[in-house]
């Protein structure tokens, strides 16, 4: 485990994760897309599973991939499951037989990767995987919005009620490195009946809309369409969100 992405993969964390991330208009955003797509989509950071599961149940062929064991377990325990291929890999280095007419990265998953090598590395590697015609969409949070700033114990404290746990209050705190734009998170979460306290950390890189039309050019990609957030509102420099559809640039 490191401390990168011990979030993810973290069995107790993936064991609660749906609690607190419940379906959005970001996933309508992607099943939309994967329903006018049609054909074979990969959900590219797939966690546990919801997504693909339901674009599986729209009629799609669908394969999950992750690098977390932890949130895949989750994922293969869902109800529709059996309807997505599972795979545990990384996406710089995910080497599969098929080629896929959309390839989404949902979640800001594309804020894990911390250097543009390894961001380059993996959009190349979705570029591979394109068939001809596909297209590639992600989704990352616009720096100028300075989100971490509202991701404050205060501000972020929620409580659910689960039939496992019973009552646990998840919050989040954060800095910020404003040089290299990565944001080290610590996420709490207190199961209260029991008192248990645990802490995750992960982090997370910021780019501007710029920096990623290069990266997504170095890796062979060329942007389709930029939105500002999940009701394709055009982007704007005062956007939350930074969606870009692309296509491989030879194609």
């Amino acid at each position: 485990m490191t401390h990168d992405n011990e979030v993810f993969e973290s069995d107790d964390a993936a064991a609660i994760y749906d609690h607190f991330n419940r379906w959005s208009a970001s996933d309508d955003f992607y099943l939309d897309l994967a329903c006018k797509t049609g054909g074979h989509v990969l959900d590219l950071g797939c966690g546990t599973g919801m997504l693909a599961c339901r674009v599986a149940a729209a009629g799609c062929r669908v394969t999950g991939v992750d690098p977390a064991e932890a949130m895949l377990r989750v994922a293969r325990r869902r109800s529709g499951a059996a309807d997505v291929d599972w795979v545990r890999a990384a996406g710089q280095t995910m080497d599969l037989p098929q080629r896929f007419d959309l390839i989404y990265m949902t979640g800001h998953a594309f804020q894990a990767l911390l250097t543009d090598g390894d961001a380059v590395s993996l959009l190349a590697n979705v570029a591979r995987h394109l068939a001809d015609g596909g297209r590639f969409a992600v989704d990352t949070r616009n720096p100028a919005a300075r989100a971490w700033l509202r991701w404050t114990p205060a501000m972020t404290r929620t409580i659910v009620d689960t039939p496992e746990h019973s009552r646990i209050e998840q919050s989040f705190d954060a800095s910020v490195d404003d040089d290299l734009g990565i944001v080290d998170i610590a996420q709490h979460e207190r199961y209260l009946d029991s008192g248990t306290h645990r802490v995750g950390r992960s982090r997370i890189r910021f780019v501007v809309r710029d920096h990623l039309e290069r990266l997504l050019t170095r890796a062979g990609l060329a942007a389709l369409a930029w939105y500002g957030d999940w009701h394709r509102r055009p982007f704007t420099p005062a956007s939350a969100e930074i969606f870009v559809v692309a296509r491989r640039a030879d194609r």
